[in-house]
């Protein structure tokens, strides 16, 4: 094992790729000269070319639809969104486009397409640079949505995003780029639509996924010290979405707790709390909570951003409730 930062595993992911298969190509905004805007593509303009890492004008909607057409005529490109609020710009390709053009083909077209980037909050960066879009994109039939939380995931999965004849949303974090983790030495791909036992417990079973997950990790280390033991599940992929690992821990814990950095409306905790409840009924013991962003725009004042963002203490209070403490 190795020890290298989120950024560098994304990069080694599509260096990687790109060697294995000539189809991958990268494509986006500053990836190319300036080595990625957080640094992920850093050394691949040398490596592989201009032909293959491609700076593109500040065009979302346009690159995203030169991307789809190119993956519709066999390439696999990688597009690269500085943020998915970006995206937004290019919701009608991805969408439209690339998420069914194999229904409306019959089959005659596929997009192998990734498209990659941060999501949600970032810190004091305001309204229209703090949201996370997960669920929007995991509603639509035909995407694939995955969020990594940690190094040794982020390559993996990204591995087998590009290798995926679909297209997928790869959403990644701003604040997660230097984040260090261990990474095996030699080749490897994570499944998608596998979720990780993050950490094993008998009391309350914790979901989430991204980089919020870490207040998951935090809240669990103080509530050991008082007996409360929280078994953390990392999703991984939001679509398709583990229900089954899901459901086994609920099963052994009977209390659900899910952690999403997300507004409170219609998101992933939405689903995962029908789906335990249709489907696990009998084995809960207390209401399923759910712990998300208030239902606003992410504030500029960090006063008023650490309010609106949840915490580890959100997730104590979430955990005692459903414990009845």
């Amino acid at each position: 094992m190795k020890t290298i930062q989120f950024r560098e595993a994304i990069q080694e992911a599509m260096s990687e790729e790109m060697r294995r298969d000539e189809a991958v190509y990268l494509m986006g905004e500053e990836v190319a000269e300036y080595n990625g805007a957080y640094k992920a593509s850093k050394g691949m303009l040398d490596e592989f070319g201009p032909e293959r890492v491609i700076d593109t004008p500040i065009s979302e909607l346009g690159f995203a639809g030169v991307g789809i057409g190119s993956a519709m005529t066999g390439n696999r490109p990688i597009i690269e969104f500085m943020t998915f609020n970006f995206s937004l710009v290019g919701i009608d390709q991805i969408i439209n486009n690339a998420a069914k053009i194999r229904q409306m083909s019959g089959g005659q077209f596929n997009c192998p397409i990734v498209f990659r980037g941060p999501t949600a909050s970032a810190g004091q960066l305001g309204a229209t640079h703090s949201q996370a879009f997960e669920s929007w994109y995991a509603n639509c039939p035909g995407l694939k949505v995955v969020v990594p939380s940690n190094p040794k995931d982020a390559k993996g999965l990204l591995k087998s995003a590009i290798r995926d004849d679909d297209p997928v949303i790869f959403m990644e974090s701003e604040q997660m780029y230097g984040d260090k983790g261990e990474v095996p030495e030699g080749e490897y791909t994570i499944p998608l639509g596998v979720a990780d036992i993050r950490r094993e417990g008998t009391d309350v079973t914790v979901v989430s996924f991204g980089k919020i997950i870490k207040e998951a990790d935090k809240a669990a280390d103080i509530l050991a010290e008082e007996g409360i033991s929280l078994e953390i599940i990392d999703l991984r992929t939001v679509k398709p979405l583990d229900y089954e690992a899901i459901l086994k821990s609920v099963k052994k814990t009977n209390r659900l707790v899910v952690l999403e950095e997300a507004w409170p409306f219609g998101n992933v905790a939405t689903e995962i709390t029908y789906h335990v409840q249709a489907n696990a009924f009998d084995y809960l013991d207390a209401p399923i909570a759910k712990i998300n962003t208030a239902d606003a725009p992410a504030p500029y004042s960090p006063v008023l951003f650490a309010e609106w963002l949840p915490d580890h203490e959100d997730v104590i209070k979430a955990v005692k409730k459903v414990m009845y403490k």
